[in-house]
């Protein structure tokens, strides 16, 4: 296998970074969040607000982490480190759900939290045996829902997907069979329990 250039590397570690689980949900609970309320700033905050509360308990549970020294990395490289953030996402996503219920926002927004829910804990259920690319099953779950929302025009977003899964591949830390899972079953996942939940 060729070892990728420091160019390669460079442009995988900033793909990498700039597709990070947190930031994929935060940009479609953004854009399905203006969407649904015909594009105010209100149905933005929404999104922004039900991303943040998702993202934030597998964040401090990683960040914590690393400063403990129990997580090699914020993208949590090892298999066997992922166990705990994904039970604090899953938490982080219920307490997120039943905030924007009690709150009253859109339907959409908490289908969403609900796909992202089911993501997570297949997810959860794959990693106890093999490690799955968690960076394309967001991505995948993501364009499949904003395919859902605003059409097929967004099918063209499949090139980031690939993208993504390139670039974890070129950082070693993932296989491409265990990419391509990712993007299929994060896809199918929240595809699937999103449209039945709209």
């Amino acid at each position: 296998m060729n070892t990728p250039s420091p160019i390669h590397l460079r442009a995988a570690r900033i793909v990498t970074e700039a597709s990070a689980p947190a930031v994929s949900l935060a940009v479609v609970m953004a854009l399905v969040g203006w969407q649904t309320t015909h594009g105010t700033v209100a149905g933005l905050l929404w999104g922004l607000l039900a991303a943040a509360v998702a993202a934030s308990g597998p964040m401090f549970c990683i960040l914590r982490g690393v400063r403990r020294g129990s997580v090699t990395d914020r993208h949590v490289g090892h298999r066997q480190q992922r166990r705990v953030p994904l039970l604090a996402g899953l938490g982080s996503v219920c307490a997120s759900c039943t905030l924007l219920t009690a709150a009253g926002a859109p339907r959409p927004l908490r289908a969403l939290l609900v796909a992202g829910f089911v993501g997570l804990a297949v997810s959860l259920l794959i990693t106890h045996w093999w490690k799955m690319s968690l960076h394309t099953a967001v991505a995948g779950g993501a364009i499949a829902i904003l395919v859902l929302v605003f059409g097929p025009v967004l099918l063209a977003a499949i090139a980031v997907l690939v993208l993504i899964g390139w670039s974890r591949v070129a950082m070693g830390d993932h296989t491409v069979a265990q990419v391509a899972a990712g993007s299929a079953i994060g896809g199918l996942t929240a595809a699937t329990t999103f449209a039945l939940l709209q």
